[in-house]
């Protein structure tokens, strides 16, 4: 039953994976990221419908001034600067607190010796995988990691449903289970 309970989870990844190729961009990405005004107005009159939008244009004009202007910090600096603290105390609690999601609870179809190995490797894919999120979405934007991450999170799913259920019959099916828990919680840290 885990093995079916775990890939129901794939079917809501599937549909927007389905779905996601027909949203349209986001207007101030394609103003503030790409730069093209063209595109922009075509988005905003998918989305608003026909009519004057200068003032929406204005909007994220203004709002690519203010970024302009803003610096931009790398790791380590944002590890130092003191006024930034709070904000990564939070990040670190709510990373920390990811431990609890469900995803763990795969880790009772294991043998027992396992279980501490594949604790420490999804915790340690949560943090990669946010840190390669923060280092690609500014390269390859939202809407492409969203549906790379959920076209490869149905991928390893489907991969998972089988190597669970033939992990009785082959030893070494629990070792490659695990690479795949591993590699579901990156691609989910980095999409959705």
């Amino acid at each position: 039953l885990w093995p079916w309970l775990l890939a129901s989870s794939g079917l809501s990844a599937l549909l927007q994976l389905v779905t996601l190729p027909f949203f349209p961009d986001s207007p101030s990405y394609l103003l503030i990221q790409k730069g093209n005004e063209e595109a922009c107005r075509k988005a905003i009159r998918k989305l608003w419908g026909e009519g004057d939008h200068q003032a929406e244009i204005d909007d994220i004009m203004k709002e690519k001034g203010a970024m302009a202007s803003t610096k931009t910090l790398r790791v380590l600096e944002v590890i130092k600067e003191r006024s930034l603290r709070w904000q990564l105390y939070i990040l670190m609690t709510v990373m920390t607190t990811l431990q609890l999601c469900g995803i763990n609870a795969v880790e009772s179809k294991f043998e027992e010796y396992l279980i501490p190995y594949v604790s420490l490797g999804v915790g340690l894919c949560e943090c990669l995988s946010s840190i390669l999120c923060s280092t690609l979405i500014d390269r390859f934007g939202r809407k492409v990691l969203l549906w790379g991450g959920y076209l490869l999170m149905s991928s390893v799913l489907a991969l998972l449903t089988m190597t669970l259920s033939l992990q009785h019959r082959f030893f070494w099916m629990h070792y490659f289970s695990v690479i795949l828990i591993f590699l579901f919680v990156v691609f989910y840290g980095i999409g959705p």
